[in-house]
């Protein structure tokens, strides 16, 4: 009698315990709902230290409606990168059900890379924010181009949600920006081949029929006796300026198609460039190439003339420089093409007048030359103080270029 008894009770007993993890579990379920819902502003977290209590600064019902209906994902992390809370579209953004991001690190969703540049800015102080762009880690597997905007929040009352951050997803910037890109790389293409055209129209066409005028008015200069001596100098003044006139044709045909670049090589050729602006401009130009380990790809080659060509365009109308030093040098797998001038310099906030105009968009032609190639593009300006203009283009031929071939 007493064994059942006591079996009864521990029946009892098990059912009530049950019965309390069934309430206990709802009140869980609950718990859940409601924080992502928005109804309350704390977050429980069992770790290795025990039990912390996290509240979520901001998290009013109101603000929380008005973070759901971002199309950016956003997030309040802990100092060690655990997500307290994440909207919805951060969640679609990386694939995974809502409840599973929230609670786990923001780390497992970056490579390692990208982690070290969140750690170097999450222990960042002051109150200034942080943008920079990293490859989302999806839970599918797949991956996608995010910018990650940072800001610290306020501490209040012990709380550990430490920084804020937004995500925005910068696949259709990216596509755009390849888009844009690979339209540049088309003008530059088009450009190339419409100067080849247009030179060999004035070499094969206009500096011929230059120097066929030249010919005849030096044969009627001659023709003109001594005693009509103003006469005769007219048409020595004419022969002159008609000689000129073909020298200044074929330097703007030499500076549209530089014949000489598959043949001499690209020293000979900046070389050539460097003595043209040098007697015209009486600028100094101190020009020095060692010795590449191999030959360009002529896109290459043509891109660091160009480069060399719109830097010197620039120094003569904007700089006001006396000298300036060129540099061609190998740094192991690149080539490097470094440009100095002593001039006026500029500003790169833009309040220069000196840059304005076709100023800036010689530089945005220097810069999508270089990443045509694959190459990189820098740019360094102090006003009073000179700029230097530098330029790294890899040895080897960029996937999609062009063999050596002129324009």
């Amino acid at each position: 009698m007493r064994a059942a008894r006591v079996s009864n009770a521990s029946r009892l007993g098990l059912t009530r315990r049950i019965a309390a993890l069934k309430a206990r579990l709802a009140n869980a379920d609950e718990t859940l709902r409601a924080i992502r819902s928005g109804e309350v502003d704390a977050v429980l977290v069992v770790g290795r230290q025990g039990t912390k209590v996290f509240t979520l600064e901001g998290a009013e019902y109101a603000y929380r409606v008005l973070i759901e209906s971002m199309n950016e994902g956003a997030l309040t992390l802990t100092a060690d990168k655990m997500i307290l809370y994440a909207n919805r579209r951060f969640a679609g953004m990386v694939k995974m059900p809502l409840g599973q991001v929230m609670g786990g690190s923001f780390r497992r969703f970056l490579s390692a890379e990208d982690r070290a540049t969140l750690r170097s800015h999450m222990r960042r102080r002051g109150s200034s924010g942080a943008k920079f762009q990293v490859l989302l880690n999806a839970g599918d597997g797949s991956t996608m181009p995010a910018q990650i905007s940072i800001r610290p929040l306020a501490r209040r009352n012990g709380n550990q949600a430490v920084k804020g951050m937004v995500v925005t997803d910068m696949t259709e910037a990216r596509r755009t920006e390849g888009l844009l890109r690979a339209l540049t790389h088309r003008v530059v293409e088009v450009q190339e081949a419409e100067r080849g055209r247009v030179a060999f129209e004035l070499h094969d066409n206009i500096t011929q029929l230059l120097c066929a005028v030249i010919f005849r008015s030096q044969a009627l200069a001659d023709r003109i006796p001594e005693r009509d001596g103003a006469s005769k100098r007219e048409a020595i003044k004419l022969r002159e300026m008609l000689s000129k006139t073909a020298e200044e044709v074929e330097r703007i045909t030499h500076d549209l198609g530089p014949s000489l670049l598959d043949n001499v090589g690209l020293a000979a050729v900046l070389g050539d460039a460097r003595t043209e602006f040098a007697d015209r401009t009486g600028v100094s130009v101190r020009l020095s190439c060692t010795q590449l380990t191999a030959r360009l790809p002529a896109v290459a080659e043509l891109a660091l003339y160009r480069i060399l060509q719109e830097s010197l365009r620039n120094v003569e109308r904007h700089a006001q420089a006396r000298h300036v030093t060129v540099r061609l040098s190998q740094q192991g797998a690149f080539v490097r093409l470094a440009i100095n001038d002593d001039g006026i310099g500029f500003d790169h906030g833009g309040s220069s007048a000196a840059r304005n105009g076709s100023g800036r968009l010689g530089l945005l032609s220097m810069r999508e030359r270089a990443a045509y190639v694959g190459g990189a593009f820098s740019i360094k300006s102090v006003p009073r103080a000179g700029t230097r203009i530098e330029v790294l283009i890899p040895s080897a031929r960029p996937t999609g270029t062009s063999s050596r071939s002129g324009p």
